[in-house]
């Protein structure tokens, strides 16, 4: 067949371009980086056309990432995954051969393998809120983690409410994807929702619009529900408040480390995130989850307020252990 000739810079910044109609903008920068490597790979081999690729090729450039010995294997297959749908687009554009996608191998992960064990549960996320609640109460850094914690939402999504996504009467919020005004979120419009609130929470967020948010709306005239002086919270302003809340002595408990708060570097602003103890937002979405799922929440439920697939929510989120779902069977089988 006939192909067009195109160099490894051009493809990936062609297919970035496609990418960006249907993708959060944290995924496509993700998808960027990872083809970078590739990228780099060509320019040391001098490969200058993507015609000239092979399935060969392709798995010598595999072994160059696989070869990097601070590349994990769920971070190779994630680059390879990514360089395979890459291959793809390129073969639906004349840059290669249409089947050449299929030779991109992918290293299989045994179960376990791309799973991440950290979260906040729920002992220790009682004392965090139970302490903002007392201390800080309807400030932005509780009603932030309030939001992460009850709602089990992603960063981006509590980040994308606007004031009018709140429902009073209904006790509700809704979930839009609404990236021509800045905030996409996680699978686009099947990522919208409506995701119902408790009397209490609803209390926190009336009392923080009454009381103490900011009359203020973002470059895009929004109304953000997370508002500061200067508008709309920043990713890292809700990554900030989690780690710096979660760390134990920042709520009044001992540190477990045997760490003298008044000399430990993660007391400091700029190094919160060194506690050993205090966790990112996704953390405290993963604990929530799995407390739901420890309520006897059915997961099917779970799964659809967190806007998780059943596949996803067992092996990335379900934090239960084998005895505590039997025990859970055990009590809905009993009478039968």
């Amino acid at each position: 067949m006939n192909l067009e000739p195109i160099d490894p810079e051009t493809a990936v910044e062609l297919y970035l371009a496609e990418r960006e109609a249907e993708a959060a903008e944290s995924t496509i920068r993700s998808h960027g980086a990872r083809l970078n490597q590739f990228v780099r790979w060509c320019g040391e081999r001098e490969i200058e056309n993507l015609n000239d690729l092979t399935g060969r090729k392709l798995h010598e450039y595999r072994l160059w990432r696989r070869n990097d010995g601070d590349l994990k294997k769920t971070t190779l297959k994630t680059q390879m995954d990514t360089l395979r749908v890459f291959i793809r687009f390129l073969g639906t554009i004349d840059g290669v051969h249409p089947d050449l996608h299929q030779k991109v191998r992918s290293p299989d992960l045994k179960p376990g393998d791309d799973v991440r064990d950290v979260m906040l549960d729920h002992e220790q996320a009682d004392p965090v809120l139970d302490y903002l609640e007392r201390y800080e109460y309807a400030s932005l850094p509780h009603v932030t983690l309030a939001l992460l914690w009850h709602t089990m939402m992603r960063l981006g999504a509590v980040r994308a409410l606007d004031v009018g996504d709140y429902s009073p009467e209904e006790q509700y919020l809704t979930v839009e994807h609404r990236p021509e005004t800045g905030t996409p979120i996680k699978k686009g419009s099947q990522g919208e929702r409506h995701v119902a609130l408790s009397g209490e929470l609803c209390m926190l967020l009336d009392d923080w619009l009454r009381d103490q948010r900011p009359d203020v709306t973002d470059e895009h005239d929004r109304e953000p529900l997370l508002a500061t002086p200067y508008g709309r919270s920043f990713k890292s302003t809700v990554r900030r408040y989690c780690y710096q809340y979660t760390r134990p002595c920042a709520v009044g408990q001992e540190c477990p480390h045997d760490r003298d708060p008044e000399a430990c570097e993660a007391t400091n602003t700029d190094e919160l995130s060194k506690c050993p103890s205090n966790v990112n937002p996704h953390a405290i979405r993963r604990g929530s989850i799995t407390h739901h799922l420890n309520s006897d929440v059915p997961e099917t439920a779970v799964g659809d307020r967190a806007n998780v697939s059943q596949r996803v929510l067992e092996m990335h989120y379900d934090r239960r252990t084998e005895k505590e779902k039997m025990e859970q069977r055990r009590d809905h089988l009993g009478n039968i």
